[in-house]
């Protein structure tokens, strides 16, 4: 294990951040946090976000992808893991660079959640009007 060839990269979304490692010569699998990706998301939508940079690039079953993950939930988990594969993948080849980034899979998503105000009762909700 310790002389396998890998390539690692960070994604970010939202406050999840991702470790990945893509794992030369591998069969396609993919561990998130020690299980199968399939167990830890079960809507396909995040199944194919993640595999999305890989099915593009066509190397789907020539690497193995072990991720660690923390912060936020299953949608900036998703994303996090999508960012840091493709990221991976430039470090691998750069001729992936221009096809990832037209598809967006490159560009960090920066929309993070809006803090609360003072006098409001959420980020911009104000309290009701009361005329009388």
């Amino acid at each position: 294990m310790a002389d396998q060839i890998y390539y690692s990269a960070v994604g970010r979304r939202k406050c999840a951040i991702a470790r990945v490692r893509l794992i030369a010569g591998g069969n396609g699998s993919v561990i998130i946090n020690g299980k199968p990706y399939t167990e830890v998301f079960s809507q396909s939508v995040y199944r194919s976000m993640i595999t999305r940079p890989l099915a593009l690039t066509e190397t789907a079953d020539k690497y193995n992808v072990s991720v660690k993950v923390l912060g936020g939930g299953v949608t900036g988990w998703s994303g996090a893991i999508s960012l840091g594969i493709a990221r991976a993948l430039v470090k691998l080849n750069e001729g992936f660079k221009s096809l990832l980034r037209s598809e967006n899979l490159l560009t960090r998503d920066a929309r993070v959640k809006e803090r609360k105000k003072p006098g409001l009762k959420r980020a911009r909700k104000a309290p009701q009007y009361t005329k009388r």
